[in-house]
């Protein structure tokens, strides 16, 4: 799934309450701020109503990183001192 890389680059200062709400839920509070999110209908109709306010692109979404596998770590056996005083 693409990712929408969005950044706030006009202030809020004189919008409608709803457009206020939508920069709210993309999480965008300060001029110049930067969020990403899932390109889903529901992102992109926000967008739609803050076009004026923010900038966005569309990035391909990032392959997730392989997970290290642990390895076990070598049985810790006590000391043969601690073993012979018992």
């Amino acid at each position: 799934m693409a990712r929408v890389k969005i950044t706030q680059i006009k202030s809020r200062i004189g919008s409608t309450k709803n457009q206020r709400a939508n920069l709210d839920a993309l999480g965008l509070r300060k001029i110049h701020q930067t969020v990403e999110h899932d390109d889903s209908p529901i992102i992109l109709g926000m967008l739609s109503k803050v076009k004026h306010l923010v900038t966005f692109e569309i990035v391909e979404a990032a392959k997730p990183a392989k997970k290290a596998t642990k390895k076990a770590a070598p049985a810790v056996e006590a000391p043969a001192e601690a073993q012979a005083a018992e």
